[in-house]
């Protein structure tokens, strides 16, 4: 991930991810579908409020194996498109020292499947504890990221997912 991140100074203020959760839901008329994932890694530079997030679709878990199969080999093509990123820069203001909530909008590239769009995504800066993390949550429609969905699938496929973003972070100390 932080070879992913350019331009990291020696005085920036870097934040790197200890734990994280994502999940997606496909809410659709004959079936929900949920996977979650705790294995992303995230670099967050205060200096400049960059941002960059990597998943891998392989790491979603789901209660049916046999959906899980079908979702990274028909859908995601994990083979191909192993991993998915978020790289942007967060606008509002926050201060990572003192306790909060912040709203906050990450700008930058969303790339799924090999495919990236430019986002604007909403979320907060929770500061508690001394402890800080980010939270989100938004709509991806799939046909953006060239994600095709069988017309006979589109009961139980929904078109657009909703995806949920939790992660914590801890400073990195330089020696």
């Amino acid at each position: 991930v932080i070879l992913l991140y350019t331009g990291i100074s020696a005085s920036a203020q870097l934040f790197q991810s200890t734990s994280s959760k994502i999940t997606f839901l496909s809410d659709a008329p004959l079936e929900d579908i949920y996977a979650e994932s705790n294995k992303s890694k995230s670099v967050f530079n205060i200096s400049d409020n960059k941002i960059v997030v990597l998943m891998k679709p392989n790491t979603f878990i789901f209660k049916n194996p046999m959906m899980q199969e079908h979702f990274l080999e028909d859908y995601m093509e994990s083979d191909k498109y192993p991993k998915a990123t978020l790289s942007g820069i967060l606008h509002g203001d926050f201060d990572v020292r003192k306790e909060g909530v912040y709203d906050v909008t990450v700008e930058g590239i969303l790339n799924i499947h090999g495919i990236e769009k430019k986002r604007a995504i909403k979320g907060n800066i929770i500061v508690r504890d001394g402890k800080l993390s980010v939270a989100a949550k938004f709509a991806i429609q799939v046909a953006d990221h060239g994600i095709k969905i069988p017309s006979m699938k589109i009961k139980s496929i929904a078109e657009v997912v909703e995806v949920s973003v939790a992660i914590d972070y801890k400073e990195v100390v330089s020696k």
